[in-house]
């Protein structure tokens, strides 16, 4: 056992009491429409809405790779949209979109907030969809930033 609690479902349904935030991995380009955020956007339209706002008015704020996004979407549940990719995967594209480091930051801003507020963490295996990362380089990150914080975390494979 490494601290991350495994579980097969679906992580727009987290489990257990007390305040808890999703996590997930966006992109650099303000686009929403592949992968698990459509699974978000099924469940809560307010974290795409934000996420648009947030890169239509980023010459104004903070938005860019190791960003963070809190949107609040119950009484006791955040989306935190993490920006860790570098443009999108397309047919003429090589390499992999993800960019570890920026999740390594986006995920301390993460920390910090889950402290704040008291909160577990659930995600999906962040940027090993479309992003194209390794868990196996990914799930040290999340160690070191949360579980290392005393932060739970809770990681679903969808599907049974």
């Amino acid at each position: 056992m490494n601290g991350i609690t495994y579980v097969r479902g679906d992580a727009t349904a987290p489990g257990g009491k007390g305040v808890k935030i999703v996590a997930h991995v966006c992109n650099d380009l303000g686009g929403w429409g592949k992968g698990f955020v459509l699974a978000v956007s099924r469940r809560w339209p307010e974290p795409e809405a934000a996420y648009r706002r947030w890169h239509r008015e980023r010459a104004r704020n903070d938005f860019g790779l190791g960003a963070a996004q809190f949107v609040q979407v119950g009484p006791y549940v955040w989306v935190a949209n993490l920006v860790g990719q570098r443009g999108m995967r397309t047919a003429r594209s090589t390499g992999a979109p993800v960019r570890y480091e920026a999740i390594d930051a986006a995920l301390g801003r993460l920390a910090d907030e889950a402290v704040e507020l008291g909160a577990s963490v659930h995600m999906p295996r962040i940027g090993c969809g479309l992003a194209g990362g390794s868990w196996a380089k990914v799930e040290p990150l999340v160690l070191r930033r949360l579980v290392d914080r005393g932060i739970p975390v809770t990681v679903y494979d969808f599907g049974g």
